[in-house]
């Protein structure tokens, strides 16, 4: 039976400002990325997050990203292999603790916004995000995108990893995501995006933006939880993927 996971990224709240629905879409979820302050989050969320996530029994993951608040981390900083590193050490060691504080232990790592996608595309900055999962912890997963640098070079220092794809974005291709500044980047017709899921999951194939239809691994899908309509889409995704005879649990 095929087998995949459903993450969101979660924890995306503020002092006074509210992101998201993370209590409704951690009862569809199997691994929630947790926001890590960087991009968006603070202290107090990612206590609340990490507690929300073990009583759903949903996988937990770090979520780090640039420094980038006002921007959400979406924004292309130019930074060198060696700040990628410690970005990504400082966050994922600031989420673990709350998550061992809770008696629990992180499951993965997923990069955010333009650090996920710079690394998915830069060999060298890949490098650098694998190498500080690896020395924090070599047993935490690393979530990236499938078939990019990220993923290759995990896999190399023997780190474990889960090839995310996505329900909502398109694809060019050599597998990158169509950038979101893009027409068509974003899927918003809801039977593409499920056809779109299943193809990926139970196929291994994706249709491309240019039309090309080209082969994709499908260990975890992202379903976005800020958007209108998320969680309901959430929902769907994970009923049409059990009709379909495909078993939704977290990546272990």
């Amino acid at each position: 039976m095929a087998q995949v996971d459903l993450n969101s990224d979660l924890g995306e709240s503020f002092g006074a400002y509210t992101i998201g629905m993370d209590e409704r879409v951690l009862e569809v979820i199997t691994s929630a990325n947790i926001a890590c302050g960087f991009h968006a989050g603070d202290p107090d969320i990612m206590r609340k997050t990490v507690a929300l996530a073990l009583k759903n029994n949903v996988a937990i993951g770090a979520h780090p990203g640039l420094p980038d608040l006002a921007g959400f981390g979406r924004r292309n900083i130019a930074i060198t292999p060696k700040e990628a590193y410690t970005m990504m050490v400082y966050q994922i060691g600031a989420l673990a603790a709350f998550v061992k504080a809770e008696g629990a232990k992180m499951q993965h790592v997923k990069p955010h916004g333009a650090l996920y996608n710079m690394a998915a595309a830069d060999e060298k900055l890949a490098e650098a995000v694998a190498e500080a999962v690896y020395r924090v912890d070599g047993d935490l997963i690393l979530f990236g995108l499938s078939g990019s640098w990220m993923i290759k070079k995990a896999k190399a220092l023997g780190l474990r990893v889960a090839e995310e794809v996505f329900a909502d974005r398109s694809y060019q291709k050599d597998g990158s995501l169509t950038p979101r500044r893009q027409p068509g980047a974003m899927i918003s017709d809801e039977e593409v995006s499920l056809a779109q899921v299943l193809g990926m999951v139970k196929d291994g194939t994706v249709k491309t933006l240019p039309g090309d239809i080209i082969p994709i691994r499908a260990d975890t899908v992202c379903v976005h939880g800020d958007g209108e309509h998320a969680l309901e889409f959430s929902r769907k995704i994970k009923e049409r993927l059990i009709a379909e005879g495909v078993a939704v649990s977290a990546f272990v």
